[in-house]
């Protein structure tokens, strides 16, 4: 039992060694490196004012395998997408973000999976009803 539970990572294993730092700025200071922590600490308090976007330990997984890094940019343009997909009513999205390809359910703001152009060998996604270009 011990053997199988060390080949998994946890999520925070897997947000330290995929997402990469990006950059923050605090009014009136220059910008400065953030940590994966600082930055999901402070969309977590941007999200008490709304919904935060969630990802879920598939989506996790997938990051990891396909060796997905996204910046701080792109997690905000994702999540972005997600409200664009939910004003419109969309349960299931697509969402894109540059050549990365995420399927959000939408009402439990969870990214469910995603993957990159090279993975999406037939281009073809199904499950969904809208799409959302971030």
């Amino acid at each position: 039992m011990n053997q199988i539970q060390e080949n998994f990572l946890s999520n925070m294993q897997v947000q330290k060694q995929y997402f990469r730092p990006s950059r923050i700025t605090d009014a009136g200071s220059k910008a400065q490196a953030a940590s994966f922590q600082d930055i999901l600490e402070a969309k977590t308090k941007e999200a008490s004012e709304g919904s935060a976007l969630r990802f879920s330990k598939h989506a996790f997984h997938r990051l990891a395998d396909r060796n997905i890094e996204l910046t701080g940019e792109q997690m905000d343009r994702l999540a972005q997408g997600a409200q664009k997909a939910e004003v419109k009513g969309i349960r299931d999205s697509l969402v894109m973000v540059d050549d990365l390809a995420f399927i959000v359910n939408v009402p439990n703001q969870t990214v469910i999976t995603a993957m990159d152009r090279s993975q999406a060998q037939e281009q073809i996604f199904t499950n969904i009803d809208g799409a959302v270009f971030a």
